[in-house]
């Protein structure tokens, strides 16, 4: 069984939705190097097959997309019966009241504004994982 493989069956599978190759980029970092598997999405239409055929342990989204939005991608996971219990944590530049009620109404797990910091990023992962995956 490879690392990656490995990784995946213990639950530390992250999947990083975002149009921006930046952030995408600097999650993959931050996350690789707290000992995550990471993949990469675009957008949320490439992150529902992501999800069907490899489901994440977690899933970090943004808000604003094209075609598909981090609140239209997060309810979509919700109201599905077999990937609901996925935590996602909702990324956005925007911190404002609105914003984070729309992100509760779609069941996000967490909100977290972007830029992130390493220490923010993995505190989320810890705080919405188990604690026998992050050891």
């Amino acid at each position: 069984m490879t690392e990656s493989a490995a990784q995946t069956k213990l639950g530390r599978d992250v999947l990083v939705v975002d149009d921006s190759s930046t952030i995408r980029r600097s999650a993959e970092i931050f996350l690789k190097q707290a000992g995550y598997s990471v993949r990469l999405a675009e957008d949320g239409f490439e992150a529902l097959s992501s999800i069907v055929q490899f489901p994440p342990a977690l899933i970090f989204c943004d808000i604003l997309m094209p075609r598909l939005d981090g609140f239209q991608t997060c309810s979509l996971i919700r109201s599905s019966e077999q990937f609901h219990h996925i935590p996602v944590v909702l990324l956005s530049s925007r911190d404002g009241l609105f914003d984070r009620a729309r992100g509760v109404l779609s069941g996000a797990s967490a909100y977290l504004t972007k830029p992130f910091t390493k220490d923010s990023l993995i505190k989320t992962v810890k705080n919405l994982l188990p604690a026998e995956i992050n050891d």
